[in-house]
C-alpha cells in the first residue's frame, strides 16, 4: 500500500514538473502568440493525442461504461480553466493571478472533499497551510499586484474548475480505463475551445518556434503529464494530489532563475522555500493507524 502510495505521489510530482515548463516554453513563442490561444492549442493538440494514444491502445475496442454527466463535467471543467486563467492573471496581473488561481485550489479540494464525507489528515491541513503560504509569497515578491474584482473573481474560477476536474476525474477512473477518459475529455475540451482558434490569428504556428512551442505544450505538458497524473491520482486522495501539483509555481521559479537568469527577492525565496517544505510534508507517509496494523497481522 505505500509503496503505490509513494508511486501514486511520484507520479503527480512529475506531471506538475512538467506543468510548470509552461511558462517558460511560452516565453519562446513567437510574439503575436496570445496566451488563450496558446492554452486553446494545448488543449487541441493535448487532447487530439490523448485520444489517439487511447485509441491505438485498443481503450475503445470494448464498450466502455461512462457516466456522462460526469465526463461532459469535466471537460467544461477543463475548457474553461484555461480562459479563466490566462484572463485572471491578465486582469489582476501574473503574481496575484497566479496565486489566486494555483493557491485557491488545494482549498477548494479540500472543502469538496469534505462536503462529500472524506477525511482530511491535519498532515494535509498543515502541508496545505504552508504550500499556500509559500506560492503567494513566491509571487507577491515578483510583481505588482492589481487588486481587479473581476480578475480575481476569474482567478478564483479557475482554481474551483481545476479542483472539480480533479475529483470527478478520480471518479472517471475509478470505474474506466484511464487511456479513454483522458482522451473523451480532452477531446471534448478541445471541441468546446475550438472557436477561439477560428477567430485569432495562427500564422505564427507554422514558424520553426511556432511548431516547437506548440508540439511540448500539447504533447508534453498536457498529454504526457495529465497521463501521469492519471495514473497517480487512482491511489491518492485528490487534497493531497491538488497540494501536489503546486511544485509547477516551484518548477517554473526555478526555471526562470536557471534559463533565464531571474532574480528572485528575499520574499520570493521565502516563498520556495515555504513550497518545498509544504511539499514535503505532504509527501511524507502517515502513520499506519494501530488498527491497521492489526489488520495487517
Amino acid at each position: 500500500m505505500k509503496q503505490s502510495n509513494i508511486k501514486a505521489q511520484v507520479f503527480v510530482l512529475m506531471a506538475a514538473i512538467l506543468w510548470g515548463t509552461t511558462g517558460s516554453t511560452q516565453a519562446f513563442a513567437p510574439e503575436n502568440a496570445t496566451p488563450i490561444v496558446i492554452g486553446a492549442l494545448r488543449i487541441a493538440i493535448g487532447g487530439t493525442a490523448l485520444f489517439l494514444v487511447a485509441k491505438l491502445r485498443g481503450a475503445f475496442k470494448t464498450k466502455i461504461k461512462l457516466d456522462k454527466k460526469l465526463l461532459l463535467i469535466a471537460s467544461i471543467c477543463m475548457a474553461v480553466y484555461q480562459p479563466l486563467f490566462f484572463l485572471g492573471v491578465f486582469k489582476t496581473g501574473v503574481a496575484l493571478g497566479t496565486a489566486l488561481a494555483l493557491g485557491s485550489s488545494p482549498v477548494f479540494s479540500g472543502v469538496i472533499e469534505y462536503f462529500m464525507g472524506g477525511k482530511l489528515s491535519k498532515r494535509w491541513i498543515v502541508g496545505t497551510i504552508v504550500s499556500i503560504i509559500g506560492c503567494t509569497l513566491l509571487f507577491a515578491g515578483q510583481n505588482f499586484i492589481n487588486m481587479n474584482i473581476l480578475g480575481l473573481i476569474l482567478s478564483l474560477g479557475a482554481g474551483l474548475s481545476y479542483a472539480v476536474y480533479v475529483k470527478v476525474s478520480q471518479k472517471l477512473f475509478q470505474n474506466s480505463p484511464r487511456d479513454a477518459v483522458n482522451g473523451l475529455v480532452f477531446f471534448i475540451s478541445a471541441v468546446i475551445l475550438s472557436p477561439i482558434l477560428f477567430m485569432n490569428d495562427l500564422s505564427w504556428v507554422i514558424s520553426t518556434r511556432g511548431i516547437m512551442t506548440t508540439l511540448h505544450l500539447g504533447v508534453v505538458a498536457t498529454a504526457l503529464a495529465y497521463t501521469l497524473f492519471a495514473y497517480g491520482l487512482v491511489s491518492i486522495s485528490t487534497p493531497k494530489a491538488v497540494t501536489l501539483t503546486l511544485a509547477e509555481p516551484l518548477t517554473a521559479a526555478i526555471l526562470g532563475v536557471v534559463v533565464f537568469n531571474e532574480n528572485l527577492t528575499y520574499v520570493s525565496m521565502f516563498g520556495v522555500l515555504f513550497l518545498f517544505c509544504g511539499l514535503i510534508i505532504n509527501s511524507y507517509p502517515e502513520k499506519e493507524k494501530v488498527k491497521d496494523r492489526i489488520r495487517a497481522l
